[in-house]
């Protein structure tokens, strides 16, 4: 029996080569009809056998082009009509899909095997892309996704290229970055002055032998430069960091291929399925053996990814199988996209710049990701992630929520839908600000999004917040603050798509509270607009502000301080004779420039330093992640605790949890020993906690978020324990744990208040 269908797609679902596959699949199925793209997706007519119509539906919603992202499938039969054959149809009204654009993906293994291929016209062509990979979000500076608004409408396609980009059966059908040698981008080698070495397939033979020889290249990927040179050459690692100002933290490195990796990394399933999947993410995979002792070092994991280019791939030979590639930059500034840009700004770091001629408009960093408990969950979300949307629950408004100072985001809001920016980065700087605005104007243009509220940060003095109160005030938009902590909670929730009251142990290591006081350490109790500060850790003095923070061994004495008293000096370890200890003493007894804190990473930070653990530090939360790989399991008790109720909120005191740490160190206790009987009392006190808020509000569903969540030992151990005693534990893995996270948190509150009608956030 004949039968007609009208169906709509929504979705990511132009510009991946869905019209072709619909045409295709109907020719297989025998199907009349047609299809074509409007300002809601993919329209589609299609008619035919009732199986072959069944069929078709299926695949559709099923088995979609690798590139799409299906989010509905709506038919209707309508009357059967004469009409013979399938057509792809223009653009109604020449619109196209504005809010769903596919991220940047990696090179697709037809085009990679098209690139090794030495009878194929793109053989060794570093710009290999179609319909399956290649770049996308980098390249586009207006809707909807044709050619003429991304980079590559300086290429005009030879005959050759726009024959299969016009063609429905060919992969490269509408393929907006479709070209080759002949018509296409090219390379070029130059030194670090600017001056042209070589260029196409020469200047990549210039790249490889360089790198063999202990050169450090800047070399232009897909979202921005890295700095690269051979991973097994310790003197070129060593020197890197030298240049790069980047003393201790672990760099990523990109191996020639999976094999390659599995000699050095012991990969699970989830690892492997990470590292091959077209995200192509940096993934911290644990080690099997070095490649050179100082890329990550100390450290038991090494961020380790695959060649997601075709460029990548072309850099590697039987002699080179892995390079260090770290982002392009220095120091905290964001990544270089333009070519003089870097050659002025890393000049000073690469002898040679691998550059070419198809300009990056969007910079995007590699995304992060790591396993824990056989769940993948990012750490930073950005390429091959953005701008891939959150679902939500239902409708938003029209909401720009500007996230944190560190590790910032920024997040629109649009229909049933939230948009995530990639990751901005610390907004301690000039070139950071202007990332954030120009991050901030362009996804409102490709979103076509003109925000109705703005939501921000309660901390005066981030500059995201102070941004977000000007612009409220200069175009008269209403401006909801968030407290930092409920909205590593709210993100938790929105991903997860919840609406009723958690418990959430928020853990990280700053937030300003809503009592003016530095927050870190919170059980929070409540949904989006009620939430209740059930539990914390107790506040303790924290000398000299955001220089303990750099300076661990600080808060250690500020919790030998806070414990001991005046007896505090002779707890003292012996590595802090030669630091300023009376000076500190002096700011905690006279309340001097030593603001309060809960933090659990102060916590962290301290209790490491009393054990021998970092005095300073050189990146942000080395001494907890240090203190973390130093642990050396034991039979040895866990660290004591106490939790007291006190002015109807419970508190976690400090000084059983120092005064056991000084005796297991004064038994002999070894800096491991007392990492892994510190992570173990955290598992038991937050578990207590849990299962005394359960007792008191009947809730069940446990809520994890915060920084401290990224410490593997802690988070999977914590999970579990939560799990066999009867929780519901919800926990990121699409949103970053860490304040990456924080921009979905801010904009879920504010939608929560704007669908409640009242005034803000009730905080008890």
């Amino acid at each position: 029996m004949e039968k007609r269908l009208k169906i709509q797609v929504s979705g990511i679902v132009q510009g991946v080569g869905f019209r072709p596959f619909v045409y295709n699949l109907a020719k297989e199925k025998n199907l009349s009809g047609f299809v074509g793209n409007d300002s809601n997706g993919v329209f589609i007519e299609a008619q035919g056998n009732e199986s072959d119509i069944g069929e078709f539906l299926d695949v559709l919603e099923n088995s979609p082009p690798p590139l799409s992202q299906v989010d509905s499938v709506f038919a209707e039969e309508i009357k059967v009509t004469t009409h013979n054959g399938f057509d792809i149809r223009e653009s109604q009204n020449g619109q196209a899909m504005a809010t769903l654009i596919s991220p940047d993906m990696a090179v697709c293994d037809d085009c990679a095997g098209e690139l090794k291929d030495s009878i194929d016209r793109r053989y060794l062509y570093p710009f290999i892309n179609c319909t399956n990979c290649g770049p996308r979000y980098s390249i586009i500076f207006d809707i909807p996704y044709d050619r003429p608004n991304t980079s590559m409408d300086k290429f005009q396609m030879c005959p050759d290229c726009m024959k299969e980009y016009t063609d429905p059966a060919n992969r490269r059908f509408h393929a907006q970055p479709n070209a080759c040698e002949t018509c296409g981008p090219w390379v070029e080698m130059r030194d670090n002055t600017g001056n042209k070495l070589q260029e196409k397939e020469y200047a990549v033979v210039f790249a490889n032998q360089s790198l063999k020889r202990g050169a450090i290249l800047a070399v232009k990927g897909l979202g921005g430069f890295h700095l690269a040179c051979d991973a097994h050459n310790k003197q070129a690692v060593a020197e890197l960091r030298k240049r790069k100002n980047r003393e201790e933290k672990p760099l990523a490195v990109m191996v020639k291929d999976l094999e390659t990796a599995q000699q050095y990394a012991r990969l699970n399933d989830h690892d492997i399925a990470l590292l091959s999947s077209q995200q192509a993410p940096i993934v911290l995979v644990k080690k099997r053996k070095e490649l050179s002792p100082n890329i990550a070092p100390g450290n038991p994991r090494i961020g380790l990814m695959l060649p997601y280019t075709p460029l990548h791939h072309l850099l590697f030979s039987s002699a080179l199988d892995a390079l260090v590639m770290t982002s392009g930059n220095f120091s905290e500034e964001p990544i270089c996209i333009d070519n003089e840009d870097a050659i002025q700004r890393l000049g000073g770091i690469a002898e040679y710049f691998l550059v070419h001629n198809r300009d990056i408009l969007q910079r995007v960093d590699d995304s992060v990701t790591i396993v824990l408990n056989d769940t993948p969950r990012l750490i930073r979300r950005s390429r091959g992630y953005v701008p891939r949307p959150v679902k939500l629950l239902r409708d938003s408004a029209h909401i720009l929520a500007v996230g944190a100072e560190l590790k910032n985001t920024l997040c629109y809001t649009k229909d049933d839908k939230a948009f995530i920016s990639q990751h901005i980065g610390d907004l301690s700087n000039t070139r950071a600000m202007d990332f954030f605005h120009h991050t901030r104007e362009h996804l409102k243009t490709i979103l076509e999004i003109q925000p109705d509220v703005l939501a921000y940060d309660l901390h005066p003095g981030y500059l995201a917040t102070k941004w977000a109160l000007e612009e409220s005030e200069r175009a008269g938009l209403p401006a909801i603050g968030i407290q930092h902590h409920h909205s590593h909670l709210a993100s938790v929730m929105a991903e997860h798509q919840i609406q009723e009251p958690v418990i959430g142990l928020i853990m990280d290591g700053t937030g300003y509270g809503t009592d003016g006081k530095i927050w870190g350490g919170e059980v929070l109790v409540g949904d989006y607009t009620n939430i209740d500060r059930f539990a914390h850790f107790e506040y303790v003095p924290e000398p000299g502000g955001d220089k303990a923070i750099r300076e661990p061994w600080r808060m250690g004495l500020s919790y030998l301080y806070h414990t001991f008293g005046d007896q505090a000096e002779q707890y003292i370890s012996e590595v802090w004779k030669e630091l300023p200890t009376d000076q500190i003493f002096q700011m905690l007894e006279k309340g001097i420039n030593s603001p309060e804190t809960s933090s659990c990473g102060r916590l962290f930070d301290g209790i490491s330093a009393i054990a021998g653990g970092s005095t300073h530090i050189s990146y942000e939360g080395q001494s907890a992640i240090e203190f973390e790989h130093h642990m050396r399991q034991s039979d040895l008790p866990s660290l004591e605790y106490a939790i007291e109720k006190i002015g109807g909120r419970y508190e976690f005191k400090i000084p059983p949890i120092v005064k056991s740490a000084i005796a297991s160190l004064e038994k002999g206790a070894t800096l491991g020993d007392v990492s892994y009987q510190f992570h173990e009392m955290l598992v038991e006190l937050f578990t207590e906690v849990a299962s005394i808020a359960r007792e008191e509000t009947g809730i069940k569903k446990v809520a994890l978020s915060g920084g401290v969540f990224q410490n593997a030992y802690l988070f999977e151990r914590l999970e579990r324990r939560l799990e066999s005693r009867g929780f519901d534990v919800i926990t990121h893995s699409d949103v970053p744990t860490n304040d990456g996270g924080i921009s979905l948190g801010q904009a879920a509150v504010a939608q929560a208040i704007l669908n409640a009608n009242v005034s803000g956030v009730n905080y008890q």
